[in-house]
């Protein structure tokens, strides 16, 4: 289902993605002479079950290019099996997962590998469409253009006062992306007026996109997080009759079974109690993020009418009572916001930190979570971040290898990857600053921090959506 990416030089390490096509590969395979004709074994002379576990030691980045050996080795790296005795072995390594707008109607998913510093496009996301006019159902899907082009958070609040404008006409937009057990799973959206059911999953060892069961309720701009090995989707929105209609289910996917199973609506308790009927019809509350902490669902919410949104707290699910509680006020009400209300944030070894973008659209604030207290703290005073015009996420959070790690453009307008070490002031030397090329003088003032880019890459005039992190 799509190219991937050669490893045969060093260059490919800086320069474009060199990719060999199916019909490429399979050329390769009848021209070289196969080990499986020559030898029952993976390895001359080697019994397979030591073969395998030679194989299983392997940096995952030289997959690609073993598999090219035979159609048995092929077969062997492409295999569970082989992935389950890395996990034994305690070889498995976590990749970055980046989605990055290319023009108005092409996304594309990116994979970086942290330690060998190279890069790997997946394959095209297959492309649907629902047919309106069908009365198919969930068979009503017709390929076209799974994620089509992105419209701001502003433009789709406005159909919630009735201006659909031309939303009526817009192909595909507002999937949710979400990663469990080793695979990139991409849930609903909108087609033209109608919230979709349909979840594509990629599985990074087969290298391919696969349909799974759908969600039980249609819907876009929801939100994702993962819990106890399973998927667990909340809120979003739904296309109404008066315009956009938020959501207060949820519900959870369990990819042992691939089984969806209902979750109790989220209360939104304080939007419950506005003082006046004219509010209450006014504002309408919205999850606004969603975040695994402390073996619970954090969710933050707000009231949006637009171009106002206020916050109002959030809650908290809780899986061993399978019930929702209200957040507590100095983390709910603290949470920081990035556009429209987006609460931006991420898990790194047990600590809860958010970005804050304050007033400022070249820089911000990342802030920690301080749960004794139940207060939000700054740790990071300045984060480099340049503003290029138009972008719906200039920022992004991952954690991966135990770090925090911010992903924006550089001085070069190159997307890089950058390594938050967190220092105690009084552990770093006068002469601490960071190796980021030009971006010395926005450091001046983070003192807690030592920023080190583990990658970059030139993507062009390629923007930044989502990233997930995965461990395989």
């Amino acid at each position: 289902m799509g190219g991937f990416l050669s490893l045969a030089g060093p260059k490919s390490e800086t320069k474009e993605y060199h990719e060999v096509s199916q019909y490429e590969t399979c050329k390769r395979q009848r021209l070289s002479p196969s080990i499986d004709e020559e030898s029952p074994r993976l390895i001359p002379s080697l019994p397979d079950e030591l073969s395998v576990q030679i194989i299983a030691r392997l940096p995952r980045i030289c997959y690609f290019n073993v598999r090219l050996v035979s159609r048995k080795w092929k077969a062997t790296v492409m295999s569970p099996e082989l992935f389950k005795l890395r996990q034994e072995l305690g070889t498995t390594e976590e990749w970055l997962y980046m989605l990055t707008k290319v023009e108005e109607d092409k996304l594309l998913w990116h994979a970086l590998d942290p330690l060998s510093k190279r890069w790997q496009r997946l394959p095209m996301m297959p492309s649907v469409v629902y047919d309106e006019g069908s009365s198919k159902g969930s068979s009503a899907l017709w390929m076209w253009s799974m994620l089509g082009p992105s419209i701001r958070i502003a433009d789709f609040i406005r159909g919630w006062l009735g201006h659909k404008s031309s939303f009526d006409q817009m192909p595909l937009c507002g999937c949710a992306v979400g990663a469990v057990d080793g695979c990139l799973y991409v849930l609903g959206g909108f087609s033209r007026a109608a919230a979709m059911k349909c979840v594509w999953k990629f599985d990074p060892i087969q290298n391919a996109w696969i349909e799974v069961p759908a969600m039980s309720t249609g819907r876009a701009y929801c939100k994702t997080g993962i819990l106890n090995d399973k998927l667990y989707v909340v809120g979003g929105v739904s296309q109404g009759r008066g315009g956009l209609t938020p959501l207060q289910s949820a519900e959870v996917f369990d990819p042992s079974t691939g089984i969806w199973s209902q979750v109790p609506n989220m209360p939104f308790s304080k939007a419950q109690v506005l003082p006046t009927a004219f509010l209450a019809d006014m504002l309408k509350p919205i999850a606004t993020g969603l975040t695994s902490y402390m073996g619970r669902l954090c969710v933050p919410q707000s009231l949006y009418s637009w171009p106002f949104f206020v916050d109002v707290g959030g809650e908290i699910y809780d899986p061993e009572t399978n019930s929702w509680n209200e957040m507590p006020n100095g983390m709910g009400d603290g949470w920081p916001a990035r556009q429209a209300g987006t609460k931006l944030s991420v898990v790194v070894d047990g600590e809860l930190y958010a970005f804050d973008p304050s007033s400022s659209l070249d820089s911000g604030k990342i802030k920690v979570y301080d749960q004794k207290e139940d207060a939000w703290k700054v740790v990071i005073g300045k984060v480099p971040i340049y503003d290029f015009a138009g972008s719906e996420s200039p920022y992004l959070l991952a954690g991966f290898h135990g770090k925090l790690h911010v992903i924006t453009k550089d001085a070069n307008h190159e997307i890089a990857i950058m390594r938050a070490d967190l220092h105690d002031t009084d552990s770093i030397p006068s002469s601490s600053t960071s190796d980021i090329a030009g971006f010395s003088d926005s450091l001046a003032d983070s003192d807690a921090v030592i920023w080190k880019i583990i990658a970059t890459r030139d993507f062009g005039a390629a923007e930044l959506v989502s990233c997930q992190v995965l461990a395989i």
